[in-house]
Formats: structure tokens, sequence, C-alpha cells
């Protein structure tokens, strides 16, 4: 039996997930509701709005469930508005989050959607290629505890980091045919 890949599906970039998950080899499906979420091996938190995917998944109760499930050691990879769900602490903001990873993230890092760019990334987790990463209105990590992997930087900024079961990725893997993060996620049992 594949591995089982829930991607909240309340807001954002949910299709090219499911996608990449099904290239990578893991059987995708939409999760929206507690019950789903349980059903599935890891789960994917997309790219969005951060404070719309927020708000909708504390209307939907998805809040605590979710937050089982991280500390029950089952994967999860936040990307942009995702890594931004999983801070514990989002600088300068209130705003409604799980909050499962030790890490310090400052939204809108790198401009305005009109200054999205792609750059390739060194990411020895990954292999010796570099990964094409992708940045739209990203999120960077502005600090991590000591028990966050950094598994990429871009400059001086924290674009991608683990902590056990957890991966938070600033930019968007699943808007390219390279499926080495997704594969990465299946790979966390």
């Amino acid at each position: 039996m594949s591995h089982r890949v829930g991607v909240l599906a309340l807001q954002g970039a949910v299709g090219p997930h499911v996608r990449a998950i099904d290239a990578a080899g893991g059987s995708a499906t939409l999760v929206r509701t507690p019950d789903q979420i349980e059903r599935v091996d890891s789960l994917i938190l997309p790219g969005g709005e951060s404070t719309t995917i927020g708000m909708l998944a504390e209307r939907f109760g998805l809040m605590e469930p979710i937050r089982r499930f991280a500390g029950a050691g089952r994967p999860i990879l936040g990307t942009c508005a995702g890594m931004i769900l999983l801070a514990k602490d989002i600088v300068g903001s209130e705003q409604a989050r799980i909050g499962v990873m030790d890490i310090h993230v400052r939204r809108n890092s790198f401009g305005r959607q009109v200054d999205s760019f792609e750059v390739p990334l060194s990411i020895p987790a990954l292999g010796g290629d570099p990964f094409p990463g992708v940045f739209i209105r990203a999120p960077h990590i502005e600090s991590a505890e000591p028990c966050v992997e950094v598994l990429a930087r871009f400059g001086d900024r924290i674009v991608f980091a683990r902590q056990g079961n957890l991966l938070a990725a600033s930019f968007h893997p699943e808007l390219t045919s390279d499926h080495r993060v997704h594969q990465l996620l299946l790979s966390i049992s």
C-alpha cells in the first residue's frame, strides 16, 4: 500500500502538491476534516494566504487535530504559507497558527508577488544537484532553536529546515518537476 499523503485543501496551491506527491510515488488525497486527517500517513500544508488558511483551519476545527498529528511524530511538510502556520513565532504577528515548529518566521521576506523569482538552492539533504527554489511572496526563517536542522539557506536567510518529522520550506517545490522535497517527506516515517 502506498504512502497516503493528505494535502490540506482549504485554500492555496493544492493541486500542484497532489500531482507532485503522485509523481514522487505517494498517493495524495485532499483533507478538509479532522477525520480525513486521521486517515493519512503524512500531511502537506500548502502555500497560499496564511491568515486565510489559519482562519479556516480554526473555523473547521483542524488546528488541534493537526497539532496532535505532529505531536504523534507523523510527517508534515509546510511550504510558504504552510511554513508560517507551522512556526511557533511569526515576527510581528499574532495570527492563528498551528505553532509546532521551533522557528521564528518573517512573512513576505522577498518582496511582493511581482518580485517572484527562481534560484538554484544547494540542499545537501537532497543530493548534489541544485534544487530549483521558486519564491513567491515567500517567508524566511529568521532564527531557529537548536533542535531545528537548517537544510538550506538563500544568502543569509534560512529557507528550508527540518525538526524531526516536520519540514518547512520558504519556496514552492510543488511548482517544479523536481520531486525530491516530496520524496523526502515520503521517506520520513
